[in-house]
This record gives structure tokens, C-alpha cells and sequence, in this order.
């Protein structure tokens, strides 16, 4: 895959800066543009930083869009389609197992190929197949077409996300990435703006078709944004390593330990004994935010329409404070892990949200809906940001998006897949969502717990002071 264009190809003056300093032929080319150049230093913020900045936020939101749209239109979706919340379910499953595929692939692409052209592959595929879901004839057609959507758009969960996290600063690493997850609250509140003001004169097919525009973005992450510097020092490093041992020469002990590592099936990297107490953790992370999410996020447009009967505009115009006031939650969590440490972010985002997620499920008037409602979104929104930067900086540059997609895979095939199974089974035994929303607190003090005791404390370190 060409690595070959973007910026202003121009040849580097001699500098004394060893991060400016080629490590290798693949990073000798890169240092030609000056964008490159601006990432591979640490020291100072560039409008390149920003620009890689702004492609994954508005991916983010892109995303959150997509997600809050299908949870928002569901009901008029199974009413055109005349579908059951069994075979709704069942389609949402079908689509999210697809979508499993493309989040482990993605990213897996992205350790071989390089973050940046990936990230624009994946998002113009994206943009491409969301007209197919506005013009779906029936309700398979429907499944199908959305399936290719998230199949699509999952995979800059960690491509974006890792191409922030590799070329930003580190003091500024858990800032940057929640900020950028918090566009997703912007996304889901312009979803509710669409569900507001458009689906109700025009359809739910009109609400898929705005986010095609995000094709743009495609060529804006193409042509502005450069490759990670530490993705292209990790193939120098390989490559390098591979020719001393053509040549038969001898390893460093670093070079052999490292490499013996490096060339396994990159799968089986995240079981070697260095790596299975944080494959575990992110695993574990990610796994618990998506059942909480797949149970709140999915179901809480259709019970609030059952329980307190909500018409769509309302909770519509509901969706779109809840995500804005969760946009704070996600920023002010970023500025949290980087100046407190990842930990402490964690344990404040999860308590505030389970406090108020649990009064919001008793509460009765709309009023109290609405104060308590927005109150769990700053928690409940908000630890995504430290869960994000989490599961990007906890493996090394060799296995980070193998790690990634393997974390949010199984984190979706139970959230999306599985747990939904539950979710509805006690929506049908107990004629309402709430006792399966009360088991949402329990499941975010119990990460809590495990991040608070058992993780380590990664703020402010280089990623190959994490690991290498």
C-alpha cells in the first residue's frame, strides 16, 4: 500500500534532534514532508497535530451519529418493516456481528499498512454504504446494508484513535483522544436534532443520508494528516532486524527478545506472558463499557416511549442535551487522566454515572427524567474517554491495533450480540428495560473496582516507555 503522498515533499535540513533523526529507509522517506517532520517531534504543537485532531473527532461524531440515529429511529423502523423486538433484536445482532469482523480487521490491516491510509479507506466506505440503509426495500435488505455500514465505520474505533494517540504529545495524550471521543456526543445530539426536526417531515430514511458527506473526510485524513511516527519506526526496526539475521549477524539481546516476540502471529503476541495481565484489562474495560452501553444506548429511546410515553420528538430533543452534556463529561474526564492519572479518571466518571443512571430508572415525573437524565450522561458518556486512551496506550506499537480490534471485538460480540439476549429477556419478564438498566450501575462499580486496584498508571509516559 503507498505510503508516498501528503504535504509538501520537501528534503529535511540536517538537525541534531535525534526524533528527527531517520531510524531507517521507510523513515528517511517519511522525513521528506514536513508534516511527518511536525509529529515526529514532541516538543511543540503543530497545525498538523490539529489536523490529525480534528479527522478522528469528526469520525467520532460521525459515529456517534450513525449509532444514535438506528437507536433513535428503531421504533418507526420496525413499525414500516413490521418487525417484532425479537427479530429487531436479532437484526441488530446480525449487523453488530459483521461489524465485529471489521473491528478486529481494520485494525490488524493498520499494524501491517500503516494507520493513516487505513483510516481513510475505511471511513469513504463508510460514507459510500450508508444511501444503501436509506433506500433499503425490506427489512433484510435494511439489516444487511447497515451490517456493511459497521463493518465499515468500527474500524476507526481504534485507527483513528491510535493515530492520535502515536503522534500527539504524551502529557497531552489523554486530553487529545477524550476530546476527539467526545465529538461522538456531538454526533449523537445532531442525531437527535435529525430525529427532532427531519424524521418527523420526512422519514427515518432521511436520517441516514446526511452522514455520506463524511466521504470528505476521507481525503481531508489523506492529504493533511501524515503516518505514526512510531508505526514507522516499528517496521524500520523489523526490517532492520530481518537483514542482520539474512546476513547472519549477530542480535542485540534487545533486537533478539524483541523480535522473537514481534515475528509470532500477532494474535498469539497478546497471550506471551508480558502481555496477557493487559490483554486481560483492556479486554475487560472494553467489554463492560459495551454492555452497558448496548443496554442504555440501545433500548432507552423505546423505553422511554413504553415506560413514561415519550413520543419521538421528545425523546428526540432528549438525545440531543444528553449527548451534548455528556461531550463535557468525556472533556473534563480527558483533563482528569492527564492531570490526575487514568485511574482516578475512571473511578470519578463511574460513580457519578451509576449515582444518577439509578435515580434517573426511579424517577417518575419528566422533570426528574430530564435533571437526572443528563446528570448520569456526564459519567455514564464520560468514561469513555479515559476507557479509550486506555485500551490504545496499554499495548505496545508492534500489536496496537491487533490489540485494539481484538479488545473491542469480544467487547462487541458480548455487548452487542450476547448481552442483548438478557437485556430483552427481562424487558419480556418484566414488562419494562428498567431492572435490566439497574444492572448497568452494578457492572460500572465493578470496573471501577478492577481499574482502580489492578491497572497501571500510564500518564504523561512515551508509549515505548510503556512498552516496546
Amino acid at each position: 500500500m503507498s505510503t508516498t503522498t501528503y504535504g509538501a515533499a520537501s528534503r529535511p535540513a540536517p538537525t541534531t534532534d535525534p526524533a528527527l533523526i531517520a531510524g531507517g529507509p521507510l523513515e528517511e522517506h517519511h522525513l521528506r514532508s514536513p508534516a511527518y517532520r511536525n509529529v515526529a517531534q514532541q516538543q511543540k504543537l503543530t497545525g498538523t497535530h490539529w489536523h490529525i485532531a480534528w479527522a478522528n473527532g469528526l469520525g467520532w461524531g460521525f459515529d456517534g451519529m450513525d449509532g444514535a440515529i438506528f437507536a433513535l429511529v428503531a421504533p418507526m423502523v420496525m413499525a414500516e418493516f413490521a418487525v417484532g423486538l425479537p427479530e429487531y433484536r436479532t437484526g441488530v445482532q446480525i449487523a453488530m456481528l459483521v461489524g465485529i469482523i471489521g473491528l478486529y480487521l481494520w485494525p490488524w490491516l493498520a499494524d501491517r499498512y500503516g494507520r493513516r491510509n487505513l483510516l481513510a479507506i475505511n471511513i469513504a466506505m463508510f460514507s459510500l454504504m450508508m444511501p444503501l440503509v436509506a433506500f433499503a426495500p425490506s427489512w433484510g435488505f435494511f439489516v444487511a446494508a447497515y451490517a456493511m455500514c459497521r463493518f465499515a465505520l468500527n474500524g476507526e474505533w481504534a485507527i483513528g484513535s491510535m493515530l492520535v494517540a502515536e503522534t500527539w504529545p504524551a502529557r497531552l495524550r489523554g486530553r487529545i483522544v477524550c476530546a476527539d471521543r467526545a465529538a461522538w456526543g456531538v454526533g449523537a445530539a445532531l442525531a437527535g436534532t435529525i430525529t427532532a426536526f427531519v424524521v418527523g417531515g420526512w422519514g427515518w430514511r432521511a436520517a441516514f443520508i446526511l452522514p455520506g458527506v463524511v466521504a470528505l473526510l476521507a481525503i481531508y485524513v489523506r492529504l493533511l494528516c501524515p503516518e505514526s511516527p512510531y508505526w514507522v519506526r516499528t517496521i524500520d526496526r523489523k526490517r532492520r532486524i530481518r537483514d542482520q539475521q539474512a546476513r547472519g549477524a549477530r542480535l542485540s539481546e534487545d533486537d533478539g527478545a524483541w523480535i522473537g516476540k514481534a515475528e509470532k502471529v500477532g494474535i498469539r503476541q497478546l497471550f506471551l506472558p508480558d502481555m496477557r495481565r493487559n490483554t486481560a484489562l483492556a479486554t475487560f474495560v472494553a467489554t463492560t463499557n459495551l454492555i452497558a452501553f448496548s443496554t442504555v444506548g440501545l433500548w432507552m429511546p423505546l423505553f422511554l416511549k413504553e415506560a413514561h410515553g415519550w413520543t419521538a420528538a421528545e425523546y428526540g430533543s432528549f438525545y440531543i442535551a444528553w449527548g451534548l452534556v455528556g461531550v463535557l463529561g468525556i472533556a473534563g474526564a480527558g483533563w482528569i487522566i492527564d492531570r490526575f492519572g487514568r485511574r482516578l479518571g475512571f473511578l470519578l466518571m463511574l460513580l457519578e454515572g451509576a449515582l444518577f443512571l439509578t435515580l434517573w430508572v426511579y424517577a417518575d415525573s419528566k422533570p426528574m427524567l430530564w435533571t437526572y437524565g443528563l446528570l448520569w450522561s456526564i459519567g455514564f458518556l464520560g468514561v469513555w474517554g479515559p476507557a479509550t486512551t486506555y485500551t490504545t496506550e496499554i499495548y505496545p506499537t508492534r500489536i496496537r491495533g491487533v490489540g485494539n480490534g481484538f479488545s473491542w471485538a469480544v467487547a462487541f460480540f458480548i455487548g452487542y450480540v450476547l448481552w442483548p439476549f438478557v437485556a430483552v429477556w427481562l424487558r419480556e419478564g418484566t414488562g419494562s428495560f428498567a431492572a435490566a438498566f439497574l444492572l448497568i450501575p452494578v457492572v460500572m462499580l465493578l470496573q471501577g473496582a478492577v481499574v482502580w486496584f489492578w491497572s497501571p498508571e500510564n500518564a504523561g509516559k512515551e508509549l515505548d516507555g510503556i512498552h516496546v
